[in-house]
């Protein structure tokens, strides 16, 4: 078993939107272990083609063990998800009949704790989805004054006691005591008390140091603008998110675009039997639009 092997939530319901058919151009922008793309691609046999991007090394690494009986009918690159242009350019691809976004952060890297992601094991405070570039959440904190700190807390976690808990990060950083995933943890329980229901207090500071290292937010908007522009007519894109943020600003795309057109009213969420079976699954939310004609 791969090291990246992990469980795709709601497959089948992923499926029934994307309805993979033989011939068929896909994309897949975030790879993971492949467990959407090899169904995507056993679902478009014989001859259907599948594009897979990630910025984990790691993660594209497992994921071409799991697709390497597909042999070239599965590409996988190096990507962010805004670089789908490119990527599709550079392989000479015009247009798509289906992309798959499965957003967040997945069970792997909150098992890992050198990633950085999880306060469950003590770890460096990184939580870079690519570890090879870019600042971590502690360089983060570190060039970030409390004001900063709070807004971005705020806007990203939806934490409502951002300010305390910025202040306290700050103290914390800058008496040294800010070195890994449980002393961040703890700061933020010095600022708010520690944990008394089923969520712990630190979660929404995490979630929000997360976003805040990878761009999550920008790199959806940019999947978001694409999309109608990638997608042949009749073509769907289907993203799975995790919180309202990203949601939100799912719904607002679909509903806004005079080129997609909303496949549910609601969002599709895992059942029950997934919900016990999966964890993760708990707080998915699929959403999916066709591209349609723009009338005149």
């Amino acid at each position: 078993m791969s090291a990246f092997e992990h469980t795709p939530v709601l497959l089948e319901e992923v499926l029934e939107q994307l309805d993979p058919t033989a011939g068929g151009v896909y994309a897949d922008v975030t790879l993971g272990g492949g467990g959407h793309a090899k169904a995507i691609l056993e679902h478009s046999s014989p001859d259907g083609r599948l594009i897979g991007t990630d910025r984990d090394s790691s993660a594209l690494e497992a994921a071409g063990v799991a697709l390497c009986g597909f042999g070239e009918r599965a590409t996988l690159r190096k990507a962010r998800i805004s670089e789908l242009v490119a990527v599709l350019a550079s392989l000479q691809i015009d247009k798509l009949d289906g992309v798959l976004a499965d957003l967040g952060v997945s069970a792997v890297h909150l098992d890992r704790a050198e990633r950085g992601f999880s306060f469950a094991k003590d770890g460096p405070i990184d939580m870079r989805m690519d570890p090879t570039e870019g600042e971590t959440a502690l360089e983060l904190i570190g060039r970030s004054d409390a004001e900063e700190l709070a807004n971005l807390i705020y806007r990203y976690g939806e934490e409502h006691r951002s300010r305390k808990i910025a202040r306290s990060l700050r103290r914390a950083y800058e008496e040294g005591e800010l070195e890994t995933t449980g002393d961040l943890r703890h700061a933020v329980h010095r600022a708010v008390g520690g944990r008394r229901g089923r969520i712990d207090p630190a979660t929404k500071t995490f979630q929000a140091l997360r976003i805040a290292v990878n761009d999550e937010l920008g790199e959806l908007q940019a999947l978001l603008e694409q999309a109608p522009h990638l997608l042949r007519l009749g073509g769907v894109v289907a993203v799975i998110s995790f919180h309202s943020l990203e949601d939100r600003m799912v719904k607002h795309a679909f509903r806004d675009s005079e080129q997609l057109s909303p496949l549910t009213k609601r969002p599709i969420v895992a059942s029950e039997r997934e919900r016990n079976d999966n964890p993760r699954s708990r707080s998915a939310k699929l959403r999916a639009a066709r591209r349609v004609e723009v009338a005149a």
